[in-house]
């Protein structure tokens, strides 16, 4: 594997001043080096681990593409809000870290064909006796959330009939599932499963009819087309020989809720 480098950059105060075009597969090759915008506090995707080095699912996806293409992976530290300002800028090559595709964000920056989904689904136990998620919408049900997650708003509109208890980290929710005091949580189920690893004597069940799916790409700079072409093909290459998956299992100790299906064409 060739070296990983970690760039700490500052945060962008203001604006998104271009300081040139995106660099071309040629450019990053002649340079050297792919920069990589990755979040450091998003475990298990990126984040510190015990040697205080860069770990967890994007870091390996980074430096396969850099494998790929034959030069050094620099990770730089980009917050969820920065993504596509740095792409924007030109701080970075690409973008890791669940960037979802959205309409509005398509018309500052490309994307390849999807490298992971986002399920948002139910974690329950067998002490919740239902089939799919519009049965929690009752008031003998609770609901544990995150504090400020954008799925809170979106649970008031679907389920507004259970009460709700708000924590503050993954961990905590599912904690309280195991605990008893509240029933379900409906959020991305891949980010939280592995923590009820931490609880084997509770029957955990995650119900097969996740609420909406999303997909989350490579971010790349608008128009750099030669680049996107490359990484469309490399993910190909490494969905269809299950690279992706064996990845995701090993960091998130289960397979992905909504597997992607390798497309030979884009």
């Amino acid at each position: 594997m060739r070296r990983a480098i970690f760039l700490f950059t500052a945060l962008i105060v203001a604006g998104f001043a271009a300081s040139g075009g995106a660099r071309t597969l040629d450019e990053i090759i002649s340079d050297g080096t792919i920069r990589i915008g990755v979040n450091p506090n998003f475990p298990p995707m990126s984040s510190f681990g015990l040697t205080n080095q860069l770990e967890g699912f994007d870091i390996d996806i980074g430096n396969r593409i850099a494998d790929a293409i034959g030069v050094d992976a620099e990770f730089v530290s980009t917050e969820t809000a920065q993504r596509v300002p740095f792409l924007v800028s030109n701080r970075i090559d690409i973008a890791l870290g669940a960037l979802t595709r959205t309409p509005e964000r398509s018309k500052l920056i490309g994307y390849t064909v999807p490298l992971h989904s986002e399920s948002m689904g139910v974690i329950t136990t067998d002490e919740v006796d239902i089939s799919n998620w519009r049965e929690l919408d009752t008031e003998d049900i609770t609901l544990v959330n995150m504090r400020g997650n954008l799925s809170v708003e979106l649970l008031r509109d679907r389920l507004p009939n259970p009460s709700v208890l708000l924590v503050d980290g993954n961990a905590d929710a599912i904690r309280a599932i195991a605990q008893g005091r509240a029933d379900a949580l409906v959020e991305n189920v891949d980010f939280f499963i592995r923590f009820t690893e931490n609880y084997r004597n509770v029957n955990w069940r995650v119900l097969t009819d996740p609420i909406y799916v999303a997909y989350c790409s490579i971010g790349v700079g608008r128009g750099n087309n030669n680049l996107i072409d490359f990484l469309n093909i490399l993910l190909y290459d490494l969905h269809s020989s299950g690279v992706v998956d064996e990845l995701w299992t090993m960091w998130y100790g289960a397979p992905m809720a909504v597997p992607i299906e390798p497309a030979p064409y884009f």
